[in-house]
């Protein structure tokens, strides 16, 4: 380990990369799920993990000093999908020493940016997941304070981002194979990034299976506005639906449920982010699985090698997200 700052500094996911000649989400991948990599990967990345002493924890940090600190912003904590976030993410920042500091935001585009001013000054580095907020205002924060965004490409702010074209892609063929030719999709908050990244890919997916698409909302994420999504679904005359997230589509399916809606019997509901809670809905809620821990471990890795390293990480890093298949869809009803 070497010391910055008259602390320790750790090895970090970004040095076991770049000393294999791999992404980090490789590294990430033969680390956390050996088996979906190959053998002399997984050698590879767990012999050099070991030579250079990733993993070992360093000397704590002074408590005193706002650079020893990492702050994770997140929009909104009723989130069930933020709890993997915060888990990857404070692992990571802990196991390198440094103290931990978390921010809701709570959907504002103003307090998001008042406190990305607070911490340029309270903290050593930001981990900022699902921004709201201008991309120059963005950018303006990233020349104070090291910042990683998480699930919004920024042009010159380092972002690591879940790309769900695929899994969605997937979820619209899964429907088509059963015969559904309308679809719904229920937006999320109109200044979500992902919210206009996951329609955008539903879009061409229906376009190429020449079924239609209703959009619905902007919805805020809560299981009590997934209630009113619900009736705007049976309103637009869709047999399936695809939800901006698991919280807007588990508020339907209670509704769906009060309202005696057969699910997928009448009304086919797909998820997304695969969060908990997911595999005991009623019926269990197929979804697109998105990586939260790793994404956090990721995002945390990077702006760790950006506040300690010499050369800065401005790449985007894209994590896959796939199609989970439970007990929610069905065949189109007549």
């Amino acid at each position: 380990m070497a010391v910055t700052r008259g602390r320790t500094k750790s090895v970090t996911m970004a040095d076991v990369a770049e000393a294999c000649g791999l992404a980090i989400s490789t590294v990430s991948r033969a680390l956390k799920n050996p088996d979906r990599v190959s053998e002399s990967t997984r050698d590879l990345v767990l012999r050099t993990a070991r030579e250079l002493g990733y993993g070992q924890s360093p000397r704590p940090a002074d408590v005193r000093d706002p650079g020893n600190s990492i702050a994770l912003m997140l929009p909104n904590l009723a989130n069930p999908y933020v709890l993997d976030l915060i888990r990857g993410s404070q692992g990571q920042a802990q196991a390198a020493g440094y103290h931990y500091q978390l921010v809701n935001f709570m959907e504002s585009v103003q307090l998001e940016a008042d406190f990305l001013r607070a911490l340029s000054s309270a903290a050593g580095g930001i981990v900022l997941s699902s921004p709201r907020s201008a991309n120059a205002v963005l950018q303006e924060a990233a020349g104070k304070v090291p910042l990683v965004a998480i699930n919004r490409a920024v042009p010159g702010v380092p972002c690591v981002v879940v790309d769900s074209s695929a899994g969605l892609a997937n979820a619209v063929e899964h429907l088509a194979g059963l015969r559904h030719t309308r679809i719904a999709y229920v937006h999320g908050p109109p200044t979500s990034w992902s919210d206009q990244y996951r329609f955008r890919a539903i879009r061409a997916a229906v376009n190429r299976h020449g079924m239609s698409c209703a959009e619905l909302g902007p919805f805020y994420p809560s299981l009590q506005t997934g209630s009113a999504a619900a009736d705007a679904v049976l309103l637009s005359g869709a047999t399936a639906a695809i939800f901006f997230n698991d919280v807007l589509a588990l508020g339907a399916l209670t509704r769906f449920a009060d309202r005696d809606v057969a699910v997928p019997g009448d009304i086919s509901v797909i998820g997304c982010d695969d969060v908990f809670g997911t595999t005991f809905s009623s019926p269990p809620l197929t979804t697109v699985t998105a990586p939260g821990e790793i994404i956090g471990r990721a995002a945390t890795d990077v702006l760790i090698t950006n506040m300690t390293g010499t050369t800065p990480v401005q790449k985007v890093e894209r994590f896959t997200a796939h199609l989970t298949l439970r007990q929610t869809t069905g065949p189109a009803r007549s």
